[in-house]
């Protein structure tokens, strides 16, 4: 057992003050609140646990809700005992943000095992203070040393919500236990397009019917920001979940379904009747501020706007560029023009300038793109007329078109600057796959061959596997898929990914994971 081991189980024996499902207003399969005092009715309460997010090698994010308004505080210290501790006052969670507070912790030491005391007191009384959560982090070196992370996507997806019976969603408590550095969440965070019912027919297993947790905003398609705001507090009612959040920083991004599925611009939701706002614009804008009031991150500024695409630094080794592939995305068409136009958008313009800019500044030994789509599976959608659209970059065999000449840009652009050692990472497709992609195979070759991961869902139906895509060569290296359409997590197609880089042979190691932690796939690359 490591140090960081020791003072990680250390924590947790100390403050595993864990929100209760009561405490989170779940409205069945949940006991009654225990009374309070009326000393605990009157201080504020953490009322969903704590997230951590977007560490740098100086500073990190601080993420909590109260159940009142209330001020974050956080006390921040390098030994689990708090012996010396170092107190930062962050803002006052108001109604208005639904009571969630940021705190961006900044001129950490670089490189060390931090632990948290996370609570909210009173504006007016600060003697009236909350029980304080228990969290840890460790910050980005500055000197090289061996790192690991993990990244998935696509939580609490196409019915299949918390089953208290089986334990919950118990994949986050596979990734907690590799003890990894940080976590890339690859979007689909929420599925504000999927109710829940208190049961659901599990495809794999006739007559088995699946259980869940249901509340009042996932009873329904979320709307309203209060019902976009339900389906993040949902996921915080798991227990798994929470544990994973106070001890793994991460890095967010967002997909289709914090919004709808298949979203763009043109998405017409006048012929679906679950809907009574018909505005996808709208409905956008009001999915937006619920993520950005409830992910762990700090949005870079973007001329007044609050921009989600950013690179994370993380020594020496390694970069991190977070894309945004919904922001500024044109409509999904049949995605075959053969000029780039508005409609052609997927990065967009502005984003696409800063990603190659950044790779080519990038002096680390990886440049790691996390990217909420696939770059060469084709995934197909309908028009308002049934006329055949695609949501995502791919448009099936042949030259690039469409979306698919922005890639074709950004690759000769990496070719030409001779740029080494970009990986991508994704999820959305709901199963686990390593894609290479040779020039040699493509029918757009101008660029140099690169690897793409895939994996998800972490607690979601299960499909797959989309047709690969041959413009940019496409190689399905390994796959593993479900075996009937929207299989339930009781299949065990339920996946993430986990990368090492090795100090000192500066490999970097891409190994696909099952929840039951078993590996499936391994593959080490060596830098060029």
């Amino acid at each position: 057992m490591t140090e960081h081991d020791a003072g990680r189980r250390r924590v947790l024996a100390a403050g595993g003050a864990l929100v209760s499902l009561a405490a989170c207003g779940a409205s069945s399969g949940v006991p009654p609140a225990p009374r309070r005092s009326a000393r605990e009715v009157q201080r504020p309460h953490l009322s969903h646990g704590l997230q951590l997010g977007d560490v740098h090698a100086d500073r990190a994010l601080v993420w909590a809700r109260a159940d009142r308004p209330a001020r974050l505080q956080v006390e921040w210290a390098t030994d689990p005992a708090f012996k010396t501790v170092q107190r930062v006052l962050g803002p006052v969670a108001l109604d208005a943000s639904d009571f969630t507070a940021k705190l961006l912790l900044d001129g950490l030491p670089a490189d060390r095992q931090l632990y948290l005391r996370v609570s909210f007191h009173d504006p007016s009384s600060p003697e009236l203070q909350s029980e304080p959560l228990l969290a840890q982090l460790r910050t980005a070196p500055a000197r090289a040393r061996n790192i690991r992370f993990l990244w998935s996507g696509d939580t609490a997806g196409q019915g299949y919500g918390i089953n208290p019976s089986l334990g919950g969603m118990r994949i986050y408590e596979t990734m907690r236990r590799r003890n990894p550095d940080f976590f890339i969440h690859s979007g689909d965070t929420i599925y504000a397009d999927n109710p829940l019912q208190p049961t659901q027919p599990v495809p794999e297993q006739p007559g088995v019917l699946w259980q869940n947790l249901v509340t009042p905003e996932k009873s329904k398609v979320a709307e309203t920001l209060a019902e976009l705001r339900g389906c993040y507090k949902y996921n915080l009612l798991d227990e798994n979940v929470r544990r994973f959040n106070a001890e793994v920083p991460q890095l967010w991004q967002w997909d289709d379904h914090e919004i709808v599925n298949n979203w763009s611009p043109a998405k017409d939701l006048r012929s679906d009747p679950r809907y009574t706002l018909k505005d996808p614009l709208l409905l956008a804008a009001r999915a937006r501020r619920a993520f950005l009031e409830y992910a762990p991150l700090s949005a870079a500024g973007d001329g007044g706007q609050e921009r989600l695409y950013r690179q994370i630094p993380y020594g020496p080794l390694l970069d991190v560029f977070m894309l945004d592939m919904q922001s500024y995305r044109g409509p999904n068409t049949a995605n075959d023009q053969l000029e780039q136009t508005p409609d052609t958008a997927f990065l967009g313009r502005q984003q696409l300038q800063w990603l190659a800019q950044g790779l080519a500044a990038s002096r680390a030994v990886w440049k790691v793109i996390a990217a909420d789509m696939p770059l060469g599976l084709i995934v197909e959608d309908r028009d308002a007329a049934g006329n055949l659209v695609y949501e995502g970059i791919a448009n099936g065999p042949g030259p690039a078109r469409g979306r698919e000449l922005e890639l074709a840009e950004l690759l000769g652009f990496i070719k030409a600057q001779r740029i080494r050692n970009c990986v991508w990472l994704t999820a959305d497709v709901h199963y686990t796959a390593a894609h290479y992609y040779d020039p040699k195979q493509a029918r757009h070759p101008d660029f140099e061959p690169f690897w793409e991961f895939v994996s998800g869902p972490l607690h979601a139906g299960s499909f797959g596997p989309n047709r690969p895509d041959d413009t940019f060569g496409l190689q399905v290296v390994y796959q593993k898929c479900a075996t009937v359409p929207n299989a339930s997590p009781l299949a065990g197609n339920q996946f993430f990914g986990e990368v090492d880089i090795d100090a000192a042979t500066r490999h970097l190691t891409v190994t696909l994971r099952d929840a039951a932690d078993t590996a499936l796939y391994s593959k080490t690359l060596e830098p060029g």
